[in-house]
């Protein structure tokens, strides 16, 4: 099975990742953050380095759905192939960030790559407000993050919004403002009670919203 968590910059993606392979012995796929060549530099001029970014992001996030698709194992996904596209490069693209011919060449090659991927089993979505953002972004302590502008998130947080409310697979959504996975023991079983009724249940959840 392919299970997938979606969610804005800071919203705890990795963190529960990470706590979900563990509980249920899956196999963690991780955003490329670390070593990625683009990111700091990105941060510091949007406009010269988006297409660079999207485009690596786009290269490595295809490669990563094939892989799960060959895979007998259940994998557990930090961000999918579905948010650069339908999020990150429009937004930058809205931003003035990325130009028109930049962001029409990033389209056409995400819709011949989308045309051979599948929905994942489920996704997850973690929402989260801005003040709770800016909060866990500065909490980590990543020096590149520590000049994203806020407008550049709330573009975010409003297309995962409209991107979530037309999605058509298997979903649930988390408010991660009050939900504490990642420090309330209670909160993350309350995760994987309902992942056990959606994957392996008599009656799934289908779409929870």
């Amino acid at each position: 099975m392919h299970i997938a968590i979606a969610g804005n910059i800071g919203c705890g993606k990795t963190t529960l990742t990470k706590m979900l392979a563990a509980h249920y012995g899956w196999t963690p796929n991780f955003e490329s953050v670390e070593h990625n060549p683009y990111l700091d530099d990105f941060y510091k001029d949007m406009p010269r380095w988006s297409f660079n970014l999207q485009v690596y992001f786009l290269n490595k996030r295809f490669k990563d759905v094939v892989e799960i698709g060959r895979s007998s194992d259940t994998i557990i996904q930090d961000r999918t192939i579905f948010e650069d596209a339908r999020i990150f490069a429009p937004n930058l693209h809205d931003m003035g960030m990325m130009s028109d011919r930049d962001f029409d060449n990033y389209r056409d090659l995400f819709d011949l790559m989308i045309s051979l991927v599948k929905l994942p089993d489920l996704m997850i979505y973690i929402r989260s407000t801005i003040p709770n953002l800016i909060q866990q972004i500065q909490k980590r302590g990543r020096d590149y993050e520590q000049s994203i502008r806020i407008d550049y998130l709330q573009g975010l947080n409003a297309r995962y919004e409209e991107w979530i409310a037309s999605y058509t697979g298997p979903l649930f959504i988390i408010d991660g403002d009050t939900c504490k996975f990642g420090e309330n023991p209670h909160d993350f079983q309350q995760i994987t009670d309902r992942i056990d009724a959606e994957l392996y249940g008599l009656f799934p959840l289908a779409t929870s919203r």
